[in-house]
Formats: C-alpha cells, sequence, structure tokens
C-alpha cells in the first residue's frame, strides 16, 4: 500500500447573486403563488400570459422581505407592461 496522501483542497462555497430566495416557510405570499401556479396551468405554461400575477407574487415577495427589493425593469417587467393591461 501507498503511504502518500494527497492534498484535499476545500473549497468554500459561494451564494449566487441571482435566483436563489428564502423560502416562504411563514407562508407570507401563498395565495398569489398559488394564483400564480393556476394561470400556468389554465394557459398551459404559458407564462407571457401570466405576467400581472407574476409581478404580484415578486411584489410580495419584496414587500416581505423574502427577496431583495429590484427594480421592475430589472426583472423583466416595462412601462410597456402596463399600457397593455390598462
Amino acid at each position: 500500500m501507498s503511504a502518500y496522501t494527497f492534498k484535499q483542497r476545500t473549497i468554500t462555497p459561494i451564494p449566487p447573486e441571482k435566483g436563489s430566495f428564502p423560502l416562504d416557510h411563514e407562508g407570507f405570499c401563498k395565495r398569489s403563488m398559488i394564483k400564480y401556479m393556476r394561470c400556468l396551468h389554465d394557459n398551459k405554461n404559458s407564462n407571457a400570459l401570466c405576467r400581472d400575477v407574476a409581478k404580484e407574487y415578486l411584489g410580495c415577495r419584496m414587500d416581505n422581505n423574502l427577496m431583495t427589493r429590484e427594480e421592475w425593469s430589472k426583472l423583466g417587467f416595462t412601462d410597456e407592461d402596463k399600457k397593455s393591461t390598462s
């Protein structure tokens, strides 16, 4: 048997800047989430038809500190979305 041991590097995990946020354990946004999931189901997973519901859900998450507050334009929502829903 060999007496050599290989040096093991320790890897320090770095969390992603975007795409990962805390779970809603308290259920603050559960109604919005269910509404969004139903919208997706009813529209054959076409998220373009559920943009207003998605915005409501993300707004709830930001209001309850479940994700960092971002500008709507950075989340893919533009002023055109407002005009088309009005």
